[in-house]
This record gives C-alpha cells, structure tokens and sequence, in this order.
C-alpha cells in the first residue's frame, strides 16, 4: 500500500509545476474532469479541413489548435494564425505551432483583433476569456463562422465557492450562453446552434488543487498556497477522510455565422 504524503509535500509539489499553456496531462491520476460530448478539438479539425483562412483565438499554448491541425492534414487552410496574450504562452504557443506554418500573433486578450477586415473565413477560441463579438464579426468574411467551446456559468463554483465562500448571483450567472448569444446577434452575427452541459470533476489530491488553481488563475484570483494555507489544510484533510473533491464544470459551443455569400 502506497503511504499517505504529507500536506506540505503535496502542497510544496502543485506549486512548483509549470503553468504554461493548456496541457492538462500532469493532472492524470489526481485529477479528473468529464469532457462534453460533441469533442471541440476534433470538430475543429473538421471544420478546419473545410477552410481557407483561419484564425485561432486565444490559443494558449497551441495545444488544441495543434491537435485540430493534425486531425485536418492534408486539407488544411492555406493561411492560419492564432492571438495569445499571456508571454509565456506565446513562447510555448510560437514554438508548438511555427512547423505547421502557423503565426502566433502576442495580443491582449480585451484588445482589438490586430487583422483586417473580412480575413478570415473561421475564427475558432476554446475557452476564450470572453468573446470580443464586435471583432469576430469584423474580421470574419461574409459567409463566414466562428466555431468555439466556451467556459459556462457558476463552473467549478463548488471550489471557487469553498476558498472564497458564496458569490453573489450576478457573479454565479456570468458567462451565461443565451446572454452570449444575444451579445453575438447584436453584433450582426447569426447564432446556427448552441449546445450546453455541465460535467463531472473530481481533485483527488491537495497537489491538484494548488496546481489547478494556479493555472486557471481566475477562480480565486488572489490565490496563493501562503494566503489560504488554512483552507488547504482543511481541504486536503476533508480529501484524506472522504474522497475527491466532486466539482462540475460548465462548457457550451458555439456556432455562428456571419450573414453574406463567401466572395
């Protein structure tokens, strides 16, 4: 039987791994998270055999766009770019993705798409950090889609809400997909589908906590291990004594269109 390590062993091991990018594959065995049904990465490989000029919006450390991009080969678009705004992840992104002909454009995540007009027939984004609606309908080409997996309301609340205690209801509601679907239609855009689900996770150990929290850093925005010591603590003992951590996460996808012929 494998002996029980110790809080600050565990603790001292989730704050020490690398945060880059999207590859969550240090969290097998500690942590798990159900995935939606309609396979994002896969889909947009799809969609990316079909398309001319793509923009990947977000791209992290290229992960998935790496994916999708395989999953298309040999028919994949002449042009395809991808914006990141975090500098470690366009180092990590620039250099995953520069073999696949891909140009990772530094960008701020709330700033205007640095493209013309109409230069893209896709835009994809997993899990933007908010869709910026304006400038996906000014840069996509009449005819054109935005295909995406965005994050849902009140996801992994059951964490966030232990650190930080109940959010108010506005806060819980964020992100919510009908309000994002009426923020796409008043910028001119054409919502074709919308699909929605919450999904089983479970940290079956104090080390993923810290880990996850530090990577998805808007959960507790002010999280370090020194300021919530205590409730680490009581956590990893709750885990010791009862099992996982069961939290539920929230994704719906996107599929909009902007009206036009293709030229």
């Amino acid at each position: 039987m494998t002996p029980q390590r110790s809080f600050e062993d565990l603790v001292a091991e989730g704050a020490a791994v690398p945060t880059e990018g999207w590859d969550f594959s240090w969290f097998e065995g500690r942590a798990t998270e159900e995935r939606p049904s309609w396979g994002y990465a896969r889909s947009a490989g799809e969609r990316l055999a079909g398309a001319e000029a793509v923009l990947d919006v977000q791209t992290g450390g290229g992960e998935v766009l790496d994916f999708a991009l395989s999953r298309a080969e040999p028919a994949r678009p002449v042009l395809v770019a991808a914006t990141e705004g975090w500098p470690p992840n366009v180092a990590k992104a620039t250099a995953l993705l520069r073999p696949r002909g891909v140009v990772v454009v530094a960008s701020p995540d709330d700033a205007p798409l640095p493209f013309a007009d109409g230069a893209f027939d896709l835009v994809l984004s997993r899990h933007p950090v908010r869709p910026y609606w304006a400038e996906i309908a000014r840069v996509l080409r009449p005819g054109g889609t935005y295909f995406a997996q965005h994050v849902g309301p009140s996801s992994v609340f059951e964490l966030v809400e232990y650190f930080l205690g109940p959010q108010p209801e506005e806060t819980r509601a964020g992100r919510d997909p009908e309000r994002e679907r009426a923020d796409a239609e008043a910028a001119g855009l054409e919502v074709t589908g919308v699909r929605a689900e919450r999904l089983r996770m479970e940290f079956h150990d104090i080390a993923a906590v810290v880990h996850f929290l530090r990577k998805v850093v808007w959960m507790v925005p002010d999280f370090t291990v020194e300021a919530y010591e205590p409730r680490l603590r009581a956590l990893h003992e709750r885990i010791e004594r009862e099992g996982p951590f069961v939290a539920h996460s929230a994704r719906h996808l996107f599929d909009v269109r902007k009206p036009g012929r293709r030229p």
